[in-house]
Protein backbone atom coordinates (compact mmCIF):
# COMPACT_ATOMS: atom_id res chain seq x y z
CA UNK A 1 0.00 0.00 0.00
CA UNK A 2 1.42 3.28 -0.10
CA UNK A 3 0.06 7.14 -0.69
CA UNK A 4 -0.84 9.60 -3.51
CA UNK A 5 1.53 12.93 -3.30
CA UNK A 6 -0.08 16.27 -5.00
CA UNK A 7 2.22 18.76 -5.57
CA UNK A 8 1.65 22.41 -6.43
CA UNK A 9 3.88 24.50 -9.64
CA UNK A 10 5.69 25.94 -6.89
CA UNK A 11 6.67 22.99 -5.28
CA UNK A 12 9.01 20.47 -6.89
CA UNK A 13 8.32 16.64 -5.31
CA UNK A 14 11.27 14.10 -5.53
CA UNK A 15 10.67 10.27 -5.02
CA UNK A 16 12.94 7.97 -4.28
CA UNK A 17 13.23 4.53 -3.57
CA UNK A 18 11.11 1.94 -4.92
CA UNK A 19 10.88 -2.14 -4.82
CA UNK A 20 13.39 -4.67 -5.58
CA UNK A 21 16.12 -2.01 -4.44
CA UNK A 22 15.56 0.82 -7.17
CA UNK A 23 17.13 3.46 -7.08
CA UNK A 24 14.89 5.92 -9.83
CA UNK A 25 14.25 8.86 -8.79
CA UNK A 26 11.18 11.38 -10.03
CA UNK A 27 11.12 14.92 -9.98
CA UNK A 28 7.41 16.10 -10.50
CA UNK A 29 6.21 19.81 -10.47
CA UNK A 30 2.62 20.70 -10.54
CA UNK A 31 1.57 16.92 -10.44
CA UNK A 32 0.94 13.85 -8.27
CA UNK A 33 3.01 10.69 -7.56
CA UNK A 34 2.61 7.28 -6.05
CA UNK A 35 4.84 6.49 -2.78
CA UNK A 36 4.86 3.20 -1.47
CA UNK A 37 4.82 2.61 2.32
CA UNK A 38 8.56 1.97 4.00
CA UNK A 39 10.65 1.66 0.76
CA UNK A 40 9.55 4.94 -0.95
CA UNK A 41 10.75 8.43 0.22
CA UNK A 42 9.64 11.71 -1.10
CA UNK A 43 11.14 15.22 0.06
CA UNK A 44 9.55 18.85 -1.65
CA UNK A 45 12.00 21.23 -2.99
CA UNK A 46 10.64 24.93 -2.83
CA UNK A 47 10.64 26.77 -6.28
CA UNK A 48 9.54 30.17 -5.62
CA UNK A 49 11.60 33.08 -5.93
CA UNK A 50 14.57 33.78 -3.00
CA UNK A 51 15.53 37.44 -2.32
CA UNK A 52 18.74 38.18 -0.93
CA UNK A 53 20.51 41.34 0.54
CA UNK A 54 24.32 40.78 -0.36
CA UNK A 55 26.37 43.20 1.92
CA UNK A 56 30.16 43.88 1.37
CA UNK A 57 31.59 46.65 3.84
CA UNK A 58 34.76 48.29 3.68
CA UNK A 59 36.36 46.46 0.39
CA UNK A 60 39.00 48.18 -0.71
CA UNK A 61 38.87 49.35 -4.43
CA UNK A 62 41.60 49.00 -7.09
CA UNK A 63 42.81 52.25 -5.78
CA UNK A 64 42.67 51.28 -2.12
CA UNK A 65 39.75 53.23 -1.03
CA UNK A 66 37.31 50.90 1.34
CA UNK A 67 33.94 51.53 0.59
CA UNK A 68 30.68 49.60 1.71
CA UNK A 69 28.25 48.30 -1.63
CA UNK A 70 24.62 46.50 -0.84
CA UNK A 71 22.66 44.92 -3.42
CA UNK A 72 19.56 43.09 -3.97
CA UNK A 73 19.24 39.70 -6.38
CA UNK A 74 16.46 37.66 -7.24
CA UNK A 75 17.26 33.50 -7.25
CA UNK A 76 15.40 30.75 -8.25
CA UNK A 77 16.15 27.18 -8.52
CA UNK A 78 15.76 25.86 -12.07
CA UNK A 79 12.82 23.59 -13.75
CA UNK A 80 15.58 21.73 -16.17
CA UNK A 81 15.50 18.23 -15.57
CA UNK A 82 18.83 17.76 -14.85
CA UNK A 83 19.83 21.54 -13.25
CA UNK A 84 16.85 20.51 -10.84
CA UNK A 85 18.51 17.24 -10.15
CA UNK A 86 20.99 19.01 -9.18
CA UNK A 87 19.81 21.51 -7.13
CA UNK A 88 18.49 18.70 -5.53
CA UNK A 89 21.27 17.32 -4.65
CA UNK A 90 22.99 20.51 -3.23
CA UNK A 91 19.72 21.69 -0.96
CA UNK A 92 17.15 18.93 -0.30
CA UNK A 93 16.48 18.77 3.16
CA UNK A 94 17.54 22.12 3.71
CA UNK A 95 15.57 24.88 4.66
CA UNK A 96 15.01 28.12 2.72
CA UNK A 97 17.56 29.85 5.13
CA UNK A 98 19.87 27.39 4.90
CA UNK A 99 19.68 28.15 0.93
CA UNK A 100 20.04 31.92 1.08
CA UNK A 101 22.74 31.43 3.55
CA UNK A 102 24.53 29.69 1.13
CA UNK A 103 23.85 31.71 -2.35
CA UNK A 104 24.14 34.89 0.01
CA UNK A 105 27.96 33.50 0.27
CA UNK A 106 28.78 32.99 -3.04
CA UNK A 107 27.21 36.24 -4.08
CA UNK A 108 29.14 38.37 -1.62
CA UNK A 109 32.18 36.44 -2.33
CA UNK A 110 32.23 37.49 -6.28
CA UNK A 111 30.79 40.79 -5.26
CA UNK A 112 34.01 41.15 -3.19
CA UNK A 113 36.62 39.87 -6.25
CA UNK A 114 34.87 42.22 -8.13
CA UNK A 115 35.59 45.64 -6.00
CA UNK A 116 39.19 45.05 -5.73
CA UNK A 117 39.99 45.07 -9.36
CA UNK A 118 37.16 48.26 -10.06
CA UNK A 119 37.99 52.09 -9.17
CA UNK A 120 35.40 53.59 -7.05
CA UNK A 121 34.72 56.05 -10.15
CA UNK A 122 34.00 53.04 -12.22
CA UNK A 123 31.09 51.61 -9.77
CA UNK A 124 29.66 55.44 -8.51
CA UNK A 125 29.31 56.48 -12.12
CA UNK A 126 28.40 52.95 -13.85
CA UNK A 127 26.47 50.61 -11.66
CA UNK A 128 24.47 48.82 -14.21
CA UNK A 129 28.02 48.35 -15.51
CA UNK A 130 28.74 46.97 -12.70
CA UNK A 131 25.70 44.95 -11.69
CA UNK A 132 25.79 43.37 -15.08
CA UNK A 133 29.31 42.13 -14.50
CA UNK A 134 28.93 40.64 -11.09
CA UNK A 135 25.77 38.72 -12.10
CA UNK A 136 27.89 37.44 -15.05
CA UNK A 137 30.46 36.65 -12.64
CA UNK A 138 28.28 34.40 -10.04
CA UNK A 139 25.67 33.33 -12.71
CA UNK A 140 28.29 30.04 -13.59
CA UNK A 141 28.63 29.28 -9.86
CA UNK A 142 25.48 29.23 -8.62
CA UNK A 143 24.12 27.33 -11.68
CA UNK A 144 26.67 24.81 -10.69
CA UNK A 145 24.20 24.32 -7.86
CA UNK A 146 21.17 24.08 -9.97
CA UNK A 147 19.95 28.00 -9.17
CA UNK A 148 19.56 30.61 -11.76
CA UNK A 149 19.98 34.65 -11.00
CA UNK A 150 17.02 36.56 -12.39
CA UNK A 151 18.27 39.79 -11.33
CA UNK A 152 20.74 41.67 -9.74
CA UNK A 153 20.96 45.17 -8.81
CA UNK A 154 23.27 48.08 -6.82
CA UNK A 155 21.35 49.33 -4.10
CA UNK A 156 23.70 51.33 -2.32
CA UNK A 157 27.33 52.92 -2.45
CA UNK A 158 29.48 54.56 0.30
CA UNK A 159 32.40 54.89 2.42
CA UNK A 160 33.26 55.89 5.69
CA UNK A 161 35.94 58.83 4.91
CA UNK A 162 33.99 60.91 2.48
CA UNK A 163 35.58 60.15 -0.55
CA UNK A 164 32.56 60.18 -2.57
CA UNK A 165 31.14 63.17 -1.10
CA UNK A 166 34.54 64.56 -1.99
CA UNK A 167 34.41 63.54 -5.31
CA UNK A 168 30.77 65.14 -5.59
CA UNK A 169 32.21 68.38 -4.19
CA UNK A 170 34.97 68.77 -6.70
CA UNK A 171 32.27 67.65 -9.59
CA UNK A 172 30.06 70.36 -8.15
CA UNK A 173 32.51 73.28 -7.62
CA UNK A 174 33.77 72.86 -11.34
CA UNK A 175 30.04 72.41 -12.44
CA UNK A 176 29.63 75.85 -10.65
CA UNK A 177 32.43 77.46 -11.81
CA UNK A 178 31.41 76.41 -15.58
CA UNK A 179 28.36 77.41 -14.78
CA UNK A 180 29.07 81.01 -13.94
CA UNK A 181 32.06 81.18 -17.06
CA UNK A 182 28.75 80.53 -19.21
CA UNK A 183 26.34 82.67 -17.57
CA UNK A 184 29.02 85.06 -18.08
CA UNK A 185 29.54 84.77 -21.51
CA UNK A 186 26.09 84.51 -22.38
CA UNK A 187 25.51 88.00 -20.72
CA UNK A 188 27.85 88.95 -22.84
CA UNK A 189 26.79 87.55 -25.93
CA UNK A 190 23.80 88.19 -25.26
CA UNK A 191 24.31 92.60 -24.97
CA UNK A 192 26.01 92.25 -28.40
CA UNK A 193 23.15 90.44 -29.56
CA UNK A 194 20.95 92.67 -28.01
CA UNK A 195 22.94 95.78 -29.57
CA UNK A 196 23.18 93.99 -33.07
CA UNK A 197 19.58 93.17 -33.02
CA UNK A 198 17.97 96.56 -31.80
CA UNK A 199 20.27 98.38 -34.69
CA UNK A 200 18.74 95.88 -37.18
CA UNK A 201 15.61 96.45 -36.01
CA UNK A 202 16.37 100.38 -36.27
CA UNK A 203 16.78 99.79 -39.71
CA UNK A 204 14.16 97.36 -40.33
CA UNK A 205 11.68 100.06 -39.18
CA UNK A 206 13.33 102.86 -40.97
CA UNK A 207 12.84 100.68 -44.37
CA UNK A 208 9.21 99.77 -42.99
CA UNK A 209 8.29 103.09 -42.05
CA UNK A 210 9.55 104.45 -45.80
CA UNK A 211 7.61 101.23 -47.65
CA UNK A 212 4.64 102.11 -45.51
CA UNK A 213 4.60 105.63 -46.91
CA UNK A 214 4.73 104.62 -50.15
CA UNK A 215 2.48 102.42 -49.67
CA UNK A 216 -0.01 104.48 -47.94
CA UNK A 217 0.35 106.79 -51.00
CA UNK A 218 0.10 104.17 -53.61
CA UNK A 219 -2.92 103.25 -51.61
CA UNK A 220 -4.63 106.69 -51.71
CA UNK A 221 -4.18 106.76 -55.25
CA UNK A 222 -5.66 103.06 -56.14
CA UNK A 223 -8.45 103.83 -53.76
CA UNK A 224 -9.34 106.94 -55.96
CA UNK A 225 -8.67 105.55 -58.89
CA UNK A 226 -11.42 102.36 -57.34
CA UNK A 227 -13.58 104.61 -56.17
CA UNK A 228 -13.94 106.24 -59.63
CA UNK A 229 -14.45 103.35 -61.31
CA UNK A 230 -17.08 101.98 -58.34
CA UNK A 231 -18.79 104.98 -58.49
CA UNK A 232 -19.19 104.09 -62.25
CA UNK A 233 -19.89 100.68 -61.69
CA UNK A 234 -22.63 101.62 -58.88
CA UNK A 235 -24.37 104.01 -61.57
CA UNK A 236 -24.02 101.83 -64.07
CA UNK A 237 -25.63 98.46 -62.08
CA UNK A 238 -27.99 100.58 -60.20
CA UNK A 239 -30.06 101.23 -64.05
CA UNK A 240 -29.11 97.94 -65.08
CA UNK A 241 -30.92 96.86 -61.54
CA UNK A 242 -33.81 99.22 -62.09
CA UNK A 243 -34.21 97.79 -65.52
CA UNK A 244 -34.04 94.27 -64.36
CA UNK A 245 -36.34 95.09 -61.50
CA UNK A 246 -39.36 96.78 -63.71
CA UNK A 247 -38.63 93.00 -65.87
CA UNK A 248 -38.43 90.79 -63.09
CA UNK A 249 -41.73 92.98 -61.24
CA UNK A 250 -43.61 92.25 -64.64
CA UNK A 251 -42.51 88.71 -64.47
CA UNK A 252 -43.87 88.44 -60.61
CA UNK A 253 -47.07 90.13 -61.52
CA UNK A 254 -47.79 87.80 -64.65
CA UNK A 255 -47.10 84.64 -62.22
CA UNK A 256 -49.37 85.86 -60.10
CA UNK A 257 -51.91 86.10 -62.35
CA UNK A 258 -51.65 82.96 -63.54
CA UNK A 259 -50.89 81.56 -59.98
CA UNK A 260 -54.70 83.14 -59.32
CA UNK A 261 -55.70 81.44 -62.41
CA UNK A 262 -54.51 78.31 -60.92
CA UNK A 263 -55.91 79.20 -57.53
CA UNK A 264 -59.58 79.92 -59.02
CA UNK A 265 -59.62 76.55 -60.83
CA UNK A 266 -58.74 74.85 -57.96
CA UNK A 267 -61.56 76.63 -55.73
CA UNK A 268 -64.09 75.66 -58.31
CA UNK A 269 -62.67 72.01 -58.51
CA UNK A 270 -62.92 71.98 -54.82
CA UNK A 271 -66.48 73.67 -54.52
CA UNK A 272 -67.38 71.07 -57.22
CA UNK A 273 -66.31 67.91 -55.01
CA UNK A 274 -67.77 70.25 -51.84
CA UNK A 275 -71.39 69.55 -53.56
CA UNK A 276 -70.37 66.17 -54.31
CA UNK A 277 -69.50 65.76 -51.09
CA UNK A 278 -72.37 66.94 -49.70
CA UNK A 279 -74.98 65.68 -51.72
CA UNK A 280 -73.31 61.61 -50.35
CA UNK A 281 -73.31 63.22 -46.97
CA UNK A 282 -77.39 63.93 -47.30
CA UNK A 283 -78.21 60.73 -48.88
CA UNK A 284 -75.86 58.93 -46.35
CA UNK A 285 -76.67 60.73 -43.23
CA UNK A 286 -81.16 61.77 -44.06
CA UNK A 287 -81.79 59.76 -46.95
CA UNK A 288 -80.38 55.98 -46.21
CA UNK A 289 -81.25 57.01 -42.14
CA UNK A 290 -84.51 57.89 -43.38
CA UNK A 291 -84.85 54.68 -46.10
CA UNK A 292 -83.87 52.62 -43.03
CA UNK A 293 -86.36 53.66 -40.48
CA UNK A 294 -89.26 53.57 -42.47
CA UNK A 295 -87.85 49.87 -43.13
CA UNK A 296 -87.32 49.06 -40.26
CA UNK A 297 -90.83 50.07 -38.81
CA UNK A 298 -92.61 48.48 -41.43
CA UNK A 299 -90.86 45.16 -40.25
CA UNK A 300 -91.65 46.07 -36.91
CA UNK A 301 -95.26 46.59 -37.73
CA UNK A 302 -95.70 43.41 -39.89
CA UNK A 303 -93.83 41.35 -36.96
CA UNK A 304 -96.31 43.00 -34.21
CA UNK A 305 -99.22 42.35 -36.52
CA UNK A 306 -97.95 38.18 -36.96
CA UNK A 307 -97.25 38.18 -32.79
CA UNK A 308 -100.76 39.38 -31.93
CA UNK A 309 -102.36 37.13 -34.42
CA UNK A 310 -100.15 34.53 -33.41
CA UNK A 311 -101.08 35.00 -29.88
CA UNK A 312 -104.53 35.16 -30.65
CA UNK A 313 -104.41 31.47 -32.13
CA UNK A 314 -102.49 30.52 -29.10
CA UNK A 315 -105.08 31.99 -26.30
CA UNK A 316 -108.34 30.61 -28.84
CA UNK A 317 -105.99 27.51 -28.73
CA UNK A 318 -105.35 27.47 -24.68
CA UNK A 319 -109.20 28.20 -24.06
CA UNK A 320 -110.67 25.63 -25.92
CA UNK A 321 -108.06 22.93 -24.62
CA UNK A 322 -108.57 24.08 -20.85
CA UNK A 323 -112.44 23.88 -21.80
CA UNK A 324 -112.12 19.97 -23.27
CA UNK A 325 -109.89 19.92 -20.17
CA UNK A 326 -112.69 21.50 -17.62
CA UNK A 327 -115.71 19.67 -19.70
CA UNK A 328 -113.77 16.21 -19.23
CA UNK A 329 -112.80 16.75 -15.74
CA UNK A 330 -116.58 17.71 -15.33
CA UNK A 331 -117.93 14.86 -16.87
CA UNK A 332 -115.47 12.36 -14.76
CA UNK A 333 -116.57 13.75 -11.56
CA UNK A 334 -120.26 13.46 -12.04
CA UNK A 335 -119.98 9.77 -13.70
CA UNK A 336 -118.05 9.50 -10.52
CA UNK A 337 -120.76 11.12 -8.22
CA UNK A 338 -123.48 9.60 -10.04
CA UNK A 339 -121.78 6.17 -9.57
CA UNK A 340 -121.12 6.60 -5.13
CA UNK A 341 -124.49 7.94 -5.14
CA UNK A 342 -126.11 5.07 -7.21
CA UNK A 343 -123.48 2.56 -5.02
CA UNK A 344 -125.05 4.64 -1.70
CA UNK A 345 -128.95 4.31 -3.08
CA UNK A 346 -128.17 0.30 -3.55
CA UNK A 347 -126.39 0.35 0.23
CA UNK A 348 -129.49 2.07 1.17
CA UNK A 349 -132.04 0.07 -0.19
CA UNK A 350 -130.40 -3.25 1.00
CA UNK A 351 -129.77 -2.32 4.70
CA UNK A 352 -133.08 0.00 4.83
CA UNK A 353 -133.19 1.29 8.79
CA UNK A 354 -129.76 -0.22 9.49
CA UNK A 355 -128.03 2.47 6.82
CA UNK A 356 -130.05 4.87 8.10
CA UNK A 357 -129.08 4.61 11.50
CA UNK A 358 -125.35 4.13 10.14
CA UNK A 359 -125.48 7.34 8.91
CA UNK A 360 -127.18 9.54 11.62
CA UNK A 361 -124.66 7.70 14.14
CA UNK A 362 -121.94 8.81 12.19
CA UNK A 363 -123.23 12.57 11.56
CA UNK A 364 -124.41 12.70 15.30
CA UNK A 365 -120.58 13.62 16.53
CA UNK A 366 -120.19 16.31 13.53
CA UNK A 367 -123.94 17.44 15.09
CA UNK A 368 -122.66 17.64 18.50
CA UNK A 369 -119.59 19.22 17.98
CA UNK A 370 -121.15 22.34 15.94
CA UNK A 371 -123.80 22.69 18.85
CA UNK A 372 -120.80 22.40 21.53
CA UNK A 373 -118.70 25.05 19.13
CA UNK A 374 -119.79 27.65 21.31
CA UNK A 375 -119.50 26.13 24.08
CA UNK A 376 -115.94 25.81 23.74
CA UNK A 377 -115.29 29.69 23.96
CA UNK A 378 -116.93 29.52 27.66
CA UNK A 379 -114.74 29.10 30.30
CA UNK A 380 -116.99 28.48 33.12
CA UNK A 381 -121.01 27.85 33.15
CA UNK A 382 -122.73 28.35 36.55
CA UNK A 383 -126.54 27.24 36.95
CA UNK A 384 -127.86 28.57 39.89
CA UNK A 385 -130.14 26.61 41.57
CA UNK A 386 -131.42 26.23 45.17
CA UNK A 387 -131.60 22.50 45.22
CA UNK A 388 -128.75 19.99 44.66
CA UNK A 389 -131.03 17.71 42.22
CA UNK A 390 -132.16 20.10 40.30
CA UNK A 391 -129.34 20.14 38.22
CA UNK A 392 -129.48 16.52 37.85
CA UNK A 393 -132.88 17.12 37.00
CA UNK A 394 -132.00 19.91 34.21
CA UNK A 395 -129.45 17.13 32.53
CA UNK A 396 -131.64 14.96 32.83
CA UNK A 397 -134.52 16.80 30.22
CA UNK A 398 -131.63 17.53 27.97
CA UNK A 399 -130.75 14.26 27.31
CA UNK A 400 -134.67 13.53 27.03
CA UNK A 401 -135.04 16.08 24.37
CA UNK A 402 -132.11 14.92 21.99
CA UNK A 403 -133.54 12.44 20.24
CA UNK A 404 -136.79 14.36 19.36
CA UNK A 405 -134.28 16.60 18.18
CA UNK A 406 -132.67 14.45 15.91
CA UNK A 407 -135.65 13.11 14.52
CA UNK A 408 -136.66 16.63 13.99
CA UNK A 409 -133.81 17.33 12.28
CA UNK A 410 -132.75 13.50 10.15
CA UNK A 411 -136.50 11.62 10.32
CA UNK A 412 -134.28 8.81 12.43
CA UNK A 413 -136.17 7.87 15.82
CA UNK A 414 -133.49 7.14 18.21
CA UNK A 415 -135.93 5.82 20.60
CA UNK A 416 -136.16 2.65 18.21
CA UNK A 417 -132.80 1.75 17.94
CA UNK A 418 -132.23 -1.70 20.24
CA UNK A 419 -128.81 -0.30 21.41
CA UNK A 420 -130.00 2.75 22.82
CA UNK A 421 -133.05 1.17 23.99
CA UNK A 422 -130.80 -1.10 26.08
CA UNK A 423 -128.59 1.87 27.36
CA UNK A 424 -131.86 3.71 28.21
CA UNK A 425 -133.51 0.23 30.11
CA UNK A 426 -129.55 -0.04 32.09
CA UNK A 427 -130.10 3.70 33.20
CA UNK A 428 -133.63 2.99 34.25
Amino acid sequence: MGNCLTVGPNEALVVSGGCCGSDTKSYIIGGWAWAWWLVTNSQRLSLEIMTLQPRCEDVETAEGVAITVTGVAQVKVMTDHDLLAVACEQFLGKSIRDVKAVLLQTLEGHLRSILGTLTVEQIYQDRDQFAKLVRDVAAPDVGRMGIEILSFTIKDVYDKLDYLSSLGKTQIAAVQRDADIGVAEAERDAGIREAECKKEMMDVKFLADTKMADSKRELELQKAAFNQEVNTKKAESQLAYELQAAKEQQKIRLEEIEIQVVQRKKEITIEEKEIDRMEKELIATVKRPAEAQAYSMQQLAEGQKTKTVLIAQAEAEKIKQIGEAEASSIGAVGKAEAEKMRMKAEAYQQYGEAAKTALVLEALPKITAKVAAPLAKTNEIVILSGEGSRVTGEVTRLLAELPVCVNALTGVDLTKIPLLQKMASAEA
